[in-house]
């Protein structure tokens, strides 16, 4: 921690959220301004390396500068008047909950930025793309630093159209149907969020976020919160996504560019699963009591259905895409996340937001790996790899095969990496639910989720059994080397193995900043 001024902090806040949009703005211009290259294209790929950098940075120093020994008080606020007759305001502001999403967002935004200069996409200019990227990384972030209702709606819809450019325009095969199923999604699930989000306002007089939050319900009757915890959970469940409202998911990751497929599985799924923790548990305590055993049991059907779709992919013969399984297995650990939420514990609201940041530290890098296999090979058929690669990728490509079985065992929950502790926690909590929730119930939950731990270590193992230790292919024309790791695929990828281990083997440096803010937000409220 490092002592910086109130306004400083301030400024980085706001910079943070509305930095980016002004660099997207900026690589819409004929050139952006200050930076050169061998060619336009390399010229506005920089400047999106150099933009989503500046960004990280001051986000870093925001971490730095945060009050660590008070990670439950909102800080760096800004609180300014917007629209008075509505009582909205431009409300941003930070805590022990927010801060790691926001930091994780910036990160992985950078890291795509930086691969994309080093294997530029295909397809159309890449100003467009660029922007699309700052624009995407600016509502993202805004989602994580907003604290007025309304706010946080546009701030959660902005990202809604990069993302399906990004997809309909650099994606592969069946890229427009899996955008348009995207859009149409998780549109229709933000209709009936939108009209969660004023019923909420109209009835407590007030968007603001923390004052809700403080009121912990108090303003609004039982069925006031049962009706807005519905209509809010059903388009937070879509973008999350919770089964059966999933089936976006698979289409939207098979068909997304590299990149795409990042920030879809690294943050923008956990915008979903924030709204759960910062909206419903804080302001609907009592509709989401009433809903928390249902949203627990399609939690675990999620975690077993995601785990078994998987399996199915993942066997011999059944002409499973790897991207599709990964995508398939978000489900899963995304069930582990909405379970712990559900439990509406201390312990099992700590495990989701755990387990939130390690998926998006493993997928991400699991996407990552799965693009550049993609590159080598010409395709992400498991079969195709089994055959073309086989026990070459370990002896064809090490680092590769390595970096793909590192990520594999860290997303099947091994113990000292980060996907481990979310899991438990989310258990644990499902162990012993909040008062007024059925523990009987709750833990047959947690004996179905438990199972679908080992279904998970289950169809990991397979594919590295597959894809990295298959048998030698018996075509000797296919014995080559492939291309290992190249420095710019170092680069993108050493932070996310680095927290991953870091994150598995000191959960306190999170676990130290989410307790406290659960524990306040849980006894009623933010301040």
């Amino acid at each position: 921690m490092i002592d910086i001024n109130e306004s400083v902090m301030q400024f980085l806040l706001a910079f943070v959220v509305v930095g980016p949009l002004l660099g997207a703005a900026a690589a819409l211009l004929p050139a952006p301004p200050g930076l050169k290259g061998k060619s336009p294209e390399q010229a506005v790929l920089r400047h999106g390396v150099t933009v989503t950098g500046v960004v990280l940075l001051a986000a870093i120093v925001l971490a730095l500068g945060f009050d660590h020994d008070h990670p439950s008080k909102m800080q760096a606020s800004t609180d300014i008047s917007w629209i008075p007759a509505l009582d909205v305001r431009i409300h941003l502001g930070v805590d022990g909950i927010s801060l790691p999403l926001l930091v994780l967002s910036a990160l992985l935004t950078f890291l795509c930025a930086l691969y994309s200069y080093f294997k530029p996409p295909a397809g159309p200019t890449p100003k467009a793309f660029v922007a699309l990227l700052l624009v995407l990384e600016s509502g993202t972030l805004a989602t994580f630093a907003v604290l007025d209702l309304l706010l946080f709606f546009l701030a959660f819809e902005t990202v809604l159209i990069p993302m399906y450019f990004l997809i309909a325009r650099w994606g592969g095969a069946g890229r427009a149907q899996a955008a348009w199923k995207f859009i149409l999604f998780t549109l229709l699930g933000s209709v009936v969020m939108l009209l969660g989000l004023l019923l909420i306002g109209i009835k407590a007089g007030t968007f603001d976020m923390v004052a809700l939050a403080t009121d912990n319900g108090r303003s609004l009757t039982t069925s006031v919160q049962v009706i807005a915890a519905l209509a809010i959970g059903i388009g937070l469940a879509v973008k999350t996504p919770m089964w059966p409202l999933h089936s976006w998911l698979p289409d939207a990751h098979t068909a997304a560019p590299t990149v795409g497929s990042v920030l879809l599985a690294g943050v923008l799924l956990k915008m979903g699963t924030y709204g759960f923790v910062r909206i419903l548990l804080p302001i609907t305590p009592d509709g989401m009591s009433t809903f928390a055993p249902y949203l627990a049991a399609f939690a675990v059907v999620g975690i077993v259905y995601g785990s078994l779709a998987c399996l199915a992919l993942a066997k011999q013969g059944a002409k499973g895409d790897l991207k599709r399984l990964i995508a398939y297995s978000s489900v899963g650990h995304m069930g582990f996340v909405l379970l712990g939420i559900a439990t509406m514990t201390p312990t099992g609201v700590n495990g989701a937001l755990f387990a939130n940041i390690a998926h998006g530290l493993i997928t991400g890098l699991l996407f990552f790996l799965v693009g550049a296999l993609k590159d080598r090979t010409g395709s992400t058929d498991l079969d195709t790899l089994a055959e073309g690669t086989g026990a070459a990728l370990y002896g064809r490509a090490p680092r590769l095969g390595g970096l793909l079985a590192f990520a594999a065992v860290a997303s099947l929950g091994l113990p000292g990496l980060a996907g481990f502790w979310g899991e438990m926690l989310a258990l644990f909590g499902a162990f012993d639910p909040a008062a007024g929730l059925s523990r009987p119930a709750f833990l047959t939950f947690m004996a179905i989720a438990a199972f679908g731990t080992l279904l998970t270590a289950a169809y990991m193992l397979i594919v590295v059994r597959r894809v990295c230790m298959g048998a030698v292919p018996s075509d000797p024309q296919r014995t080559g080397r492939l291309a290992d790791v190249q420095s710019y695929e170092f680069a993108a990828w050493t932070p996310l193995v680095v927290l991953t281990v870091l994150a598995g083997l000191w959960p306190r440096a999170l676990l130290g900043l989410t307790d406290p803010a659960v524990q306040q937000l849980l006894a009623g409220g933010t301040r």
